[in-house]
């Protein structure tokens, strides 16, 4: 039970939370609005921009179609072969590519399926003179389905294996066919998942900035967010990066809340103590299929981080990491992803403590009621308003206000560290949110009866308990933080040097070897964060 002058200062920070964060993406929504109206709100309906958003929802809609179907695929064949040597591992390669920086994986794309990639290579030797193109729809669609099938196959793959047991009993006790098994269990435990998933992967992907402006190939392979990037760091034309920026916000916009409005995903009781066992898919022809299956995945997924490896090594590494520029490239990376999981991670203890007491209250009048449903609804406000959007309207702000030249080279780090922040607020509040109100429910009597508060109460009974969850919530920040191109994009320079922006600049530059010993670099670094994070779970779920 919190003393009333905890439940106040819980309430507080809160409240200052929510203002910080209403006030930084305000002034760049304030911005975007008030600069030129007129002429963005003309720029809107040109020719350009609506090619520009059919091509964003186009590539979005097969991107999500290609990733589902392919997954589908991959998880059922996976669920019916549960145990097989390397299983694990190769359940475990498919959470990779979440934890790759975009710009990494786009990379070892190159190496795979690029003009003097492995595939090419062999195309070449084969004697066809055309090579497979990468760059345009095509690569996008590579891109976006590399990232997204493993995040899918993952997702089907725990909605089959929850299956009770008595399922499959009941379907080998009747003599199903495989169709019928596929109808009448495996396809309603899919349909539970598919819909939720079909709107992460078409969200993630229609606010792809890394992946299409690596792969996308010139004007007619552009999606919005890229445009915003090109009117404002090459044409300068900020009317048409305004009006580029409101058609992505009506698009997260909408695609957000068609996914609000997605049944949750109902999970299906597993029965007590017996073993899932199946009993399908023995024949020769079903093996053979769920063989090629797996195995094509494996290999769809393996080739570029496998590419990425061997590219990498290549390169000069000893050279490379003693450079100065490198060296201040790290530096700054690190302070930015150090600074940006800090504030990341606070703001959502914030926002949750504050919940929690507001709940917790025997009298909740309307505005504590309204204070609460605002920062529940916090997180989904960010996501509405990505980070180049924000960027964007930060870099019009500042000129606004005079800043520019050193000045902004002076603001740009922190600028992107808070952007940085603010991409990750819906994960931390997601990793910490859980374990915050498992702690309350069941130390909320001990505390009460052993009279512990403040200092005393976070240092014997929090601190012990959240440790753990807020270690893994500042992981993930810092990961996303450090493998983001997004939000540099917009304010790098020869000042402001990340390692991603380090990596791109050179590519850029056609220094590909360098280029693939940075992305080898960058890429360990951001999937070491993420094991770390993830290595709590893992040891949980084990235990």
């Amino acid at each position: 039970m919190l003393t009333q002058a905890e439940r106040q200062r819980s309430i507080g920070a809160g409240l200052a939370a929510l203002v910080l964060v209403l006030l930084f993406v305000g002034t760049a929504a304030v911005t975007l609005l008030a600069w030129e109206g007129g002429q963005s709100a003309s720029r809107l309906f040109t020719a350009y921009t609506w090619r520009i958003l059919q091509f964003t929802l186009w590539q979005a809609a097969l991107s999500t179609l290609l990733s589902v179907f392919f997954a589908i695929l991959v998880a059922l064949a996976l669920a019916r072969r549960p145990r097989f040597p390397g299983r694990v591992w190769i359940v475990r390669l498919m959470a990779l590519p979440m934890g790759l920086p975009a710009l990494v994986g786009a990379l070892g794309l190159l190496g795979v399926w690029g003009r003097q990639g492995m595939l090419n290579s062999w195309l070449g030797m084969a004697g066809l003179e055309q090579p497979v193109s990468v760059y345009g729809l095509s690569g996008i669609l590579i891109a976006h389905t590399f990232f997204n099938i493993p995040l899918a196959t993952r997702l089907l793959l725990a909605a089959l294996e929850r299956l009770p047991a008595e399922y499959w009993l009941l379907s080998a006790s009747l003599g199903m066919k495989p169709l019928s098994i596929f109808r009448f269990v495996e396809m309603p435990a899919l349909k539970r998942v598919v819909p939720g998933a079909a709107g992460l992967i078409f969200m993630l992907c229609a606010t792809s900035f890394t992946l299409v402006l690596v792969l996308g190939g010139g004007p007619a392979a552009t999606t919005l967010e890229v445009a915003i990037y090109q009117a404002l760091r090459f044409d300068f034309d900020p009317p048409r990066a305004i009006a580029l920026a409101f058609l992505q916000i009506a698009v997260t916009a909408t695609v957000i809340g068609l996914i609000s409005l997605l049944p949750a995903a109902s999970e299906t009781a597993r029965t007590a103590g017996r073993r899932t066992k199946r009993f399908d898919g023995r024949s020769a022809p079903a093996r053979l299929w769920d063989l090629l299956m797996i195995a094509a995945a494996t290999l769809y997924v393996a080739a570029p981080l496998i590419s990425v490896l061997a590219a990498g090594l290549k390169a000069d590494l000893p050279k490379l990491v003693v450079g100065p520029l490198f060296l201040r490239a790290a530096g700054t990376s690190l302070v930015i992803a150090l600074t940006a999981g800090i504030v990341a991670v606070a703001a959502s203890l914030a926002i949750i403590l504050a919940r929690q007491a507001i709940g917790a209250g025997s009298k909740r009048p309307l505005a504590l009621r309204s204070l609460s449903v605002s920062l529940a609804g916090l997180s989904s406000l960010v996501l509405v308003i990505p980070p180049i959007i924000l960027g964007t309207g930060w870099f019009l702000a500042l000129r606004q206000w005079g800043i520019s030249g050193n000045a902004l080279a002076a603001f740009a780090p922190y600028l992107v560290a808070v952007i940085n922040a603010m991409m990750a607020l819906p994960f931390t509040i997601r990793v910490l949110q859980p374990a915050l109100d498992d702690h309350q429910r069941q130390t909320a009597r001990l505390v009460t009866a052993l009279g512990l508060t403040g200092v005393a109460k976070w240092r014997l009974i929090d601190l012990p308990v959240l440790r753990k969850p807020v270690l893994t919530a500042l992981s993930f920040a810092m990961a996303l933080s450090l493998g983001d191109l997004g939000a540099v994009a917009l304010f790098g320079s020869s000042d402001l040097v990340t390692l991603p922006w380090l990596v791109y600049s050179t590519l850029s530059s056609y220094r590909t070897h360098d280029a693939d010993g940075l992305a080898l670099i960058l890429g360990l670094v951001c999937l070491g964060l993420t094991i770390l994070g993830t290595a709590g779970a893992r040891e949980k779920n084990d235990a």
